[in-house]
């Protein structure tokens, strides 16, 4: 398999930006969305839970009442696909029964097999539940799944803006997440920058690496 040089991959991340300005007129290819899907799908998770579901927008009347719950801002309604990532709340022993049955399907194990491995991770969620942790501890798997979606996007010279300024009840309730078991965490827009965003040709502004990397 051929790799990125370390040359490409700093370049890249170099050139990535948190968009302010989409162009509306361009898409993201199918072929580019699918791989950006798949990328979503392999992001990895504590105990492999999963505890996540990655809702896809690119209903133009959708993504623009989304802008509205985002204070108006114009990311959501401009860009070519915009994700909302989902954590499951109060995750239980319903979700890691799913888990494990997708585990021995996948692997070719029966699931009485996978006995040992399911009671670790019942054990595991049952004590964060117990310390008041468990929907905080789920929450930041949303962020890696971010991150990894945001890296990628960078590779395939397609834009993002993450996004935290927005009403999640009025997602929720947009995307008719209301009364099941997940809720709205962070948000992501994709798609292409506009010619004349002034942001894309900014310096970046960074501490030095000797300010905030530490070799032990």
């Amino acid at each position: 398999m051929n790799a990125l040089s370390s040359e490409q991959l700093v370049a890249q991340m170099r050139w990535r930006y948190a968009t302010r300005k989409f162009d509306r007129a361009k898409k993201v290819p199918d072929k580019d969305w699918a791989a950006l899907e798949e990328v979503l799908v392999l992001t990895p998770s504590s105990i492999g839970l999963q505890p996540w579901k990655f809702i896809v927008v690119t209903d133009q009347a959708v993504k623009d009442r989304l802008a509205v719950a985002a204070w108006n801002q114009a990311q959501p309604a401009d860009c070519s696909h915009f994700v909302v990532f989902a954590v499951h709340r109060d995750l239980g022993t319903e979700h890691v029964d799913r888990h494990v049955a997708r585990m021995g399907e996948v692997r070719g194990q029966p699931t009485e097999a996978l006995g040992k491995f399911r009671e670790m991770v019942i054990r595991n969620v049952d004590k964060e539940r117990a310390s008041g942790r468990l929907d905080t501890w789920q929450t930041h798997q949303l962020y890696i799944a971010l991150g990894n979606f945001m890296t990628a996007a960078a590779m395939l010279g397609v834009d993002t803006c993450p996004m935290e300024g927005f009403e999640p009840a009025e997602f929720d309730k947009i995307l008719g997440l209301e009364g099941t078991a997940f809720a709205t965490v962070v948000s992501c827009a994709a798609g292409y920058r506009a010619a004349d965003d002034r942001f894309a040709t900014m310096t970046k502004v960074r501490f030095k690496p000797e300010d905030v990397i530490v070799r032990v």
